[in-house]
């Protein structure tokens, strides 16, 4: 065994001290003899060396002063040593680093306990109520168990849930054995915030016996699309009774087989496992984007499933049991596609034609494994909308084309005025760092504004919805683009440091007017140029009543960096700390994070009502200001947007587009309210209907519809129909005083 040689440089008492414990493997118990404290041990060692020392004493003390059978008997696969070892370097990193510069105390002890719930079994289909009062004991002790390095609750949790689930195995072998009636009139409540833990174990049966019929009916519905076929217009084909029994006794089988698989794969998850994830809820209790990646699983956090990988080309994250779609890559598979969208959760998972596979519950790797595949490949992804409908959506596996996120332009003639104007996509803020192709959204804009000049355009509509972020400096120098000078964006650290990084280049490649759309998915990068063009006055901020408010700075931090203790080698790799440093604030000084930008003119949305966004994420950091920086506005910036919204308000109560898009928005609210399900067979193919209906309305500015022919269409035919383009046009008509 090695050990520090920062040790033998302590004083003679303490050097004897330790050297006793180690070699007599009785640390453990001459600790709980002298009753010592961490912070008491601390206070010791501090009075006679230097801070940057205490650290690293301590850390030693901490992994030697253990049971004499943890050092006399074989390493077990999860080490309790390592556990405690990035207990201790997590609480160093986060405590130290983090800008919010949160005491590790029971306020933090308390909001990670929240979220290790919530992990441990969002959909309360588990846990009954005794087992969460027996976990609330650990409520208040988080923060003093990873800096004493006792981290009990997620063994504790594992054993308590590893019981539960085998009651749930016995309870589902039952219940499967009972057919099911879809004429009975019955409901089950789908919000786990409305929903009490059970407490015994006829509460449970009767919650696993609504899963089992909801889950059941659903699959006979998806039977009879997929066996039986549906007409023309989308509406199920009829089937007689006979047929109807046989389906549902298909569809029990094949819940059947998923629901013992997820069980079986829940039960086989490692104390490692569950280990990390308490590692990572603690991380989140610091704020939502800052987490534990460990080695093997670094993807469990937004995985991007890009570049050459052969995937579908999505961003996906774990989602409070659910594995939820953050971005679809521009030029993925799934991109062009064009089903899957931002926010989609993902139930099933199939391989072409076999049966799919529930993944609720399933861990984010486990799933992204049934998700990836070789190229050529299908796979069939059932899916949740953010406005609650069901869809399978067939996706061929494919490397993603690059090409797809690069800037493109087109432009667009007013027949009434005769007058063009431009029309700019930025899927994203890209850069090849890798200096292969120098290949840059700056430069790739810059060469489109000089095309669309010599289009003689009278205006521009740049278009940054769905544009998730990307590079800073692009964000900067694109801004620079449209201004002569000034500062486009301000960045304060932790420590109160700010820095402003500002466009110095002179020259202008267009100084028309200008329209910028942008939906609740512009986030970013994209929030910074949205809110630098808005405070010079030089563009009108048009869409969605928010967009997401992400402005924070993540730092990737390698754990295996900060070990320098000789003998802490074997632990390693221990993974990273993404951890936020900084905060993002626009030139006027207010903060992007929670917020977001506000558009000068709001239009109606899809999406409206729907919570998403970084102000409904736990523990976001809040939203704030600082001092002003030093710009000047726009000189041709528009004076009454008051009355360019009255505009726009009257021609949308008169537009059939937004009209439709109100009254979706509406339905969609109505839906997300009325959380009791009916588990009548009747109201669940009534609710289909309605859902199909919808979704024929729905264009391509919105939700998709289930036309192959959009996935081949130019520029030109996917901006054709889209209301907010149209919208767009008008108001820069508006801009120029020659609107009707």
């Amino acid at each position: 065994m090695l050990i520090s040689t920062k040790i033998f440089s302590l004083p003679r008492y303490l050097f004897w001290n330790c050297l006793l414990r180690l070699v007599g493997c009785q640390g453990y118990i001459v600790l709980r003899i002298l009753n010592l404290s961490c912070f008491q041990i601390y206070g010791v060692i501090s009075m006679f060396y230097p801070a940057r020392l205490v650290k690293q004493i301590i850390l030693v003390l901490l992994l030697t002063l253990l049971p004499a059978s943890v050092w006399c008997k074989e390493v077990d696969p999860f080490d309790t040593n390592r556990a405690r070892l990035l207990g201790h370097m997590l609480q160093q990193q986060l405590g130290g680093k983090h800008y919010s510069q949160k005491p590790t105390d029971d306020a933090l002890s308390s909001a990670a306990f929240d979220l290790y719930l919530k992990q441990l079994d969002f959909q309360k289909r588990f846990l009954w109520q005794e087992d969460v009062d027996r976990l609330t004991e650990y409520r208040n002790k988080i923060d003093d168990a990873i800096r004493r390095g006792r981290l009990e609750l997620p063994l504790v949790g594992r054993d308590i849930l590893n019981q539960r689930i085998s009651q749930v195995q016995e309870v589902v072998a039952e219940l499967l054995q009972n057919n099911i009636d879809p004429t009975v009139i019955e409901s089950m409540e789908t919000d786990p915030e409305k929903l009490d833990y059970v407490v015994d174990l006829t509460e449970l049966r009767a919650r696993w016996k609504n899963i089992i019929k909801a889950q059941t009916l659903g699959s006979y519905i998806s039977l009879r699309e997929d066996d039986i076929g549906v007409d023309d217009d989308g509406a199920l084909l009829p089937v007689d009774a006979e047929m109807e029994v046989e389906l549902l006794l298909k569809a029990r089988e094949k819940v059947g087989k998923t629901t013992r698989n997820r069980l079986k794969r829940m039960f086989e998850e490692t104390p490692q496992d569950h280990y990390d994830r308490y590692l990572n809820v603690i991380s989140h209790a610091f704020d939502p984007h800052t987490s534990y990646l460990p080695p093997t699983t670094k993807e469990d956090f937004d995985i991007q499933m890009s570049g050459s990988l052969e995937g579908i080309g999505a961003t996906l994250r774990e989602d409070d049991g659910y594995i939820k779609v953050v971005r679809v890559i521009p030029g993925s598979a799934a991109a062009r596609q064009g089903q899957l969208e931002a926010d989609d959760i993902i139930l099933k998972v199939a391989e072409g034609a076999a049966d799919a596979i529930d993944i609720t519950d399933t861990r984010i790797r486990d799933a992204v494994s049934l998700i990836r595949g070789k190229k050529g490949t299908e796979v069939r992804l059932t899916v949740k909308k953010a406005d609650g409908r069901r869809q399978v959506i067939p996706i061929i596996r494919d490397v993603v084309e690059i090409a797809e996120t690069f800037v493109k332009g087109t432009t667009v003639t007013d027949e009434k005025s005769g007058q063009t104007f431009g029309y700019i996509k930025i899927p994203s803020f890209y850069r090849d760092y890798s200096g292969k192709t120098d290949r840059n959204c700056t430069d790739d804009l810059r060469n489109e504004l000089k095309k669309q000049g010599k289009a003689n355009i009278s205006g521009l509509i740049l278009d940054l919805r769905n544009n998730g972020g990307g590079s800073l400096s692009d964000a900067v120098s694109v801004t620079g683009l449209f201004i002569k000078t000034g500062p486009v964006v301000q960045i304060r650290s932790g420590s109160g440091k700010i820095r402003v990084m500002s466009d110095d280049d002179r020259s202008v490649e267009y100084s028309g007017p200008m329209i910028v759309l942008v939906n609740r998915f512009s986030a970013s990068a994209s929030e910074i140029l949205a809110g630098a063009l808005q405070d010079y006055g030089r563009a009108l901020i048009v869409g969605d009543k928010h967009t997401h408010g992400k402005g924070t700075v993540q730092a990737l931090l390698d754990l295996d960096r900060f070990v320098n203790l000789r003998g802490m080698e074997k632990y390693m790799p221990l993974g990273a700390v993404k951890v936020t440093i900084q905060k993002f604030y626009r030139i006027s000084g207010e903060s992007t994070q929670e917020k977001g930008v506000s558009p000068d003119v709001v239009l109606p949305s899809r999406l409206d009502g729907l919570e998403s966004g970084e102000k409904y994420l736990d523990n976001a950091l809040p939203w704030d200001h600082i001092a002003s920086a030093n710009y000047q506005h726009w000189e041709d910036s528009p004076e009454d947007i008051a009355a360019l919204q009255r505009l726009s308000d009257a021609r949308i109560k008169q537009d059939e587009d937004f009209q439709e898009i109100i009254s979706d928005a509406d339905n969609a609210e109505k839906r997300r309210k009325e959380t009791q399900q009916s588990l009548l067979l009747k109201d669940m193919l009534a609710e289909r209907d309605q859902l199909r209906d919808e979704r024929e309305r729905m264009t391509p500015h919105g939700l998709m519809a289930d036309d192959d022919k959009k996935k081949e269409q130019s520029l030109d035919e996917k901006i054709a129909d889209d209301p907010y383009v149209e919208e767009g046009v008008t108001l820069l008509l508006d801009l120029l005083g020659s609107s009707s």
